[in-house]
Parts: C-alpha cells; sequence; structure tokens
C-alpha cells in the first residue's frame, strides 16, 4: 500500500440504503434507507463483535491523534486526508445506467463519495463487483476546470480529466477520476434517480472496506452526499452494534424528530455546531462538561475546545467510531469517578485491544451494583446515557467495561454512545438535535 501513488480525496459512488421512499407528502424531497453494522450476519460471537469494534475505533482515532504532528502550513489539506477513514454502519444504493446495486460505509467525517472501478488495476476485497462505467450511458468524467474538481483538497489533472487521490490515516487509500453519474435511492415503487451525483471511480485502492464496496460522505463540505443532493438536513437512528436489528437513515423531509410518534420519547434538546477552520467538514460540537453519579466534574474547560493555532483538541460527534474516545484529562476524571462509585476490583489491562475501566464481576451469587449515571454536557442540551449506552459486558472476560477510552487529542463521541436516539443533524440552522428512541422499532 505504501508503494502505491493515489490521487486526490475519499470520493465514492455508492451511496444510500435500501431506501424507502423518494417524496414526502408535503411535497419535499426525502427517503428512508436502512443501515447495516459492518460486522451484521458474519457470525462474529459478542466478544468478537466487541474486539473488532474497539479495533476499528482505535484505528480511527489514532488516525486524529496524528494530526498533532502535521505541520501548520499543511493543516487544511492533511487533516482532511487523514481524517475521513473506517466506518460502522453500510448503506446500499445503486449507481449508473441500469441500475447496479452497492453498498458503502457511511461517513459523516468526510465528504466524499468513492466506489471501486473497472478495470482494477488495485483493488480490495467488496461483496459486488466492481462498477463498469463504460456500461453505463450517464457516466460522464469531469474536467480539471469542473467545480466539483476544484472542490477536491488534492487534484491532479491528466488529458482534461479530473483525477483523485486520497490517503486515509490507517493506510488505507483510492485513486481514480471524478466522475458524474446517475444514483438511484428507494426500493420497489418508491424508487427514484438523481444525475449528475460527483463521485470518485477508483482504480487503485488499498485497504478494507469492511464488507461495503466504497465509502459515502455525510460532512459538511460541497462533495458530500448531503451537499450535492442540495437536502442540510438528515438525521439516523442506530441500534447497538450487538444488534442484529439494522437502523434507519433519514433524509431531507423526513429527517424530523417528532414527540408525538411513540418511536421518539423525551423532549427534544439541540446544541449548536461549531466550525474547526483546519477541519471544516466535521461536526463539532461545544462540550462543557461531564457529569458521574450527579456529580459535575472538574474538567479544565480547555480541554474540550479547538485550539486555535492549529486546530487540534475540540469534540466530535462521529458515526464512524464505535466507543467514544475522550481527550486524556477528561478521560482520567471519568475513569476515577467509576473507580470510587462503583465498587468492584479493577481488572488491569493486558492488551492494547481492551478496554481499560473494567470491573471484575464476583462470583455467584452475584452482589446488586448500582452504576454511576453518566451525562455529557453540550451547549443547550444534555445527553443523559442510558446505562447500555456506557457500559457493557467483555464476552471474553466477563468483565464488565466502561465503553470509552482515552485519546491524546481531542474527543471523539461514538455511535455506541449515541445509539438509541433520533440524532439530526440541520446543516442549514447549524444545529445537532437529539431524543432518546427505541431504534429497533423505528
Amino acid at each position: 500500500m505504501a508503494s502505491i501513488t493515489v490521487v486526490l480525496l475519499v470520493l465514492l459512488p455508492l451511496l444510500l440504503s435500501s431506501l424507502v421512499a423518494a417524496a414526502h407528502s408535503d411535497g419535499g424531497f426525502g427517503f428512508q434507507a436502512t443501515l447495516t453494522h459492518v460486522d451484521a450476519g458474519k457470525g462474529y460471537t459478542d466478544a468478537q463483535l466487541l474486539s473488532r469494534a474497539v479495533r476499528r475505533s482505535r484505528s480511527r482515532v489514532a488516525a486524529l491523534q496524528s494530526l498533532a504532528a502535521t505541520p501548520a502550513e499543511a493543516i487544511t489539506t492533511a487533516r482532511i486526508l487523514v481524517l475521513a477513514s473506517w466506518g460502522e454502519y453500510l448503506m446500499s444504493m445503486a449507481i449508473g445506467t441500469p441500475p447496479r446495486e452497492y453498498s458503502a460505509i457511511l461517513d459523516t467525517g468526510s465528504d466524499l463519495i468513492w466506489t471501486q472501478c473497472a478495470p482494477c488495476m488495485l483493488c480490495v476485497d467488496q461483496p459486488t463487483p466492481f462498477f463498469e462505467s463504460a456500461k453505463s450511458p450517464t457516466f460522464k468524467k469531469l474536467s480539471c476546470s469542473s467545480p466539483m474538481c476544484n472542490a477536491l483538497y488534492v487534484w491532479d489533472c491528466y488529458k482534461n480529466t479530473c483525477v483523485y487521490q486520497y490517503f486515509y490515516g490507517d493506510s488505507a487509500s483510492t485513486a481514480g477520476v471524478l466522475a458524474n453519474e446517475t444514483f438511484t435511492f428507494g426500493t420497489n415503487g418508491t424508487r427514484v434517480s438523481v444525475p449528475k451525483i460527483a463521485f470518485g471511480c477508483g482504480n487503485l485502492n488499498a485497504g478494507s472496506l469492511y464488507n461495503g464496496s466504497g465509502m459515502v460522505g455525510f460532512g459538511r463540505g460541497p462533495l458530500s452526499l448531503v451537499s450535492q443532493l442540495g437536502v442540510p438536513r438528515f438525521s439516523y437512528c442506530l441500534t447497538s452494534f450487538m444488534s442484529t436489528v439494522p437502523s434507519r437513515l433519514y433524509f431531507g423531509a423526513y429527517a424530523t424528530l417528532n414527540t408525538t410518534n411513540t418511536s421518539d420519547s423525551g423532549p427534544v434538546q439541540s446544541t449548536p455546531f461549531i466550525v474547526n477552520p483546519a477541519l471544516p467538514t466535521m461536526y463539532y460540537l461545544n462540550m462543557t462538561g461531564i457529569s458521574v453519579g450527579g456529580d459535575l466534574l472538574p474538567v479544565d474547560p480547555s480541554v474540550f475546545t479547538i485550539n486555535d493555532a492549529d486546530g487540534t483538541g475540540g469534540v466530535i460527534i462521529d458515526s464512524g467510531a464505535t466507543i467514544t474516545y475522550l481527550a486524556q484529562p477528561a478521560y482520567d476524571m471519568v475513569h476515577q469517578a467509576f473507580v470510587a462509585q462503583v465498587g468492584l476490583t479493577l481488572v488491569n489491562v493486558t492488551s492494547p485491544d481492551d478496554l481499560d475501566t473494567c470491573f471484575k464481576w464476583p462470583p455467584p451469587p452475584r452482589k446488586k451494583v448500582t452504576m454511576p449515571e453518566l451525562v455529557f454536557h453540550f451547549e443547550g442540551a444534555d445527553m443523559e446515557l442510558p446505562l447500555e449506552n456506557y457500559m457493557l459486558i467483555d464476552g471474553s472476560t466477563g468483565n464488565l467495561c466502561l465503553a470509552m477510552a482515552p485519546s491524546e487529542d481531542g474527543s471523539i463521541i461514538g455511535s455506541f454512545q449515541h445509539s438509541n436516539f433520533h440524532v439530526l443533524y440541520d446543516n442549514e440552522n447549524s444545529l445537532l438535535s437529539f431524543v432518546p428512541a427505541p431504534c429497533n422499532l423505528v
């Protein structure tokens, strides 16, 4: 992989999942999609699911941590390139004419859409055939002067064709041509086709797609699916990565938090997005504190802020990481609070893939243990986490573990922590809204 000279950002032509609707009753554009966890249906045990999720999350946060070493003059390009990586949920959609079904990793941490294309000079395993652009009359390569080409952070020009290249922080990479194509969303009688979606047609690729055939960016930049469809709202309701029940994605007119619906319960809370100039595509939040067992921890507010000098730090909400990673000072205080309040023996960490706030259950008859409540505080909103969103049983050891880990640079709120919340991304108003919801019923 290191020997590959790839070309440009992350593009991908595999977008949406088993969509269910194209036009909302109010006349606005929208659809519903099914999201499948990357490990679903693969026969993994709970212990294996946990280990794989932690390993992927560690790799994703490692990309973030590597940004600290990025030279200041390379911040804009290198930071965007290194952050988009991995993912946990797959969407399916159709691309080309006639439509060909594909799946892609949904990534709120990047913009570009890409899939592997034939002829593939270097490709990785995927569950579907490589996209054959020569067989689709609606496929059109984009010129070097096209607005979408110029929206890329890194690109090259070959015979007036826009060539992209993108290296991920985990050594994965993709390169190929930037093109327009027709994408089809929906199923059966509700399908809708959208022409001229810009995506990357990758002929040189390396890494792993984890049962997908590409990636679809849901970030805040011009090349993301959100921006290209001109629909500033989307929401999702994620089931646990341990669950076999698929999750749901809502786009456009369907992306609403309806508290009159029995699937959504409790008050809707909202907190503003903040912009990190070094990473404008990422969804940053203003985290103001963390409470454990009703006590607000004395975390210095600067632990959660973005460093104006180099863009490091800050707090990101991210669908592509499973567990939450907290900046080391905040994590240390959470760890200490749980050790003080749980009343069980702390287990020593023996593997880099192990969580390090784990407690040993006493032998039967087991005593009843009360876990401290955990609340994430954001500007204008408090996310009170259900117990199942932050404590889990390690199937290989039987230990009771906090589903969080430390980060050397910045914090990432992972999907496990906001599963069973209906979460709305409103780019038009720059707000993240959420409400508790049984996502297996949504």
